[in-house]
């Protein structure tokens, strides 16, 4: 079995707030990225104020942000079985498609590690097997999931895929525009 993590505790500097819970064609951004992972067992890392708005996942909440990333995916880890995979998506990336994480999905499916890229540079969601997660633990604070996801022990594939959902974030107010 595969978890959907969404990681969504950052702090929106850029923004100027909580950008998560702002809207996006009437619904805010966090549910757009539920949505899209509504068919998998999905927990979303973030702050409380976010869990109205992310059902049917499940909170874990990160009252930590600072520690960044790493530190979400540890959490997230740590509340999920250790032999299923994890599908990681970032919370203010509200255009990924089902489509899409259903082709990462079944591209994880005989690799360790699973992501779309386009000219080199690497998008979400990013597939991480059983095998992967064991060096979850090992990410240090301040990290990113490029560490891992570029782990030369792990088989990994890459989706060749011009999909803006697997690219296109939102860190400022004019990025909804």
């Amino acid at each position: 079995m595969t978890h959907a993590v969404i990681l969504a505790a950052g702090t929106g500097s850029r923004f100027g707030g909580q950008k998560l819970l702002a809207l996006l064609d009437g619904k805010p951004l966090i549910a757009h990225v539920v949505a899209a992972v509504a068919h998998l067992p999905t927990v979303v890392v973030g702050p409380p104020e976010l869990e109205p708005h992310i059902y049917p996942a499940r909170l874990i909440e990160n009252l930590a942000p600072e520690r960044g990333m790493a530190h979400s995916l540890r959490l997230a880890h740590g509340a999920i079985v250790a032999n299923d995979g994890l599908l990681v998506l970032l919370g203010d990336m509200p255009y990924v498609t089902r489509e899409l994480v259903n082709c990462v999905l079944e591209a994880g499916l005989d690799h360790d590690v699973a992501y779309p890229a386009r000219d080199g540079i690497g998008g979400h969601p990013v597939f991480f097997s059983p095998a992967a997660r064991t060096r979850i633990v090992g990410l240090m604070d301040g990290d990113t999931l490029r560490s891992l996801r570029d782990d030369p022990n792990l088989s990994t594939v890459t989706l060749a895929r011009d999909d803006a959902g697997a690219y296109r974030d939102i860190d400022t107010a004019a990025d909804l525009r």
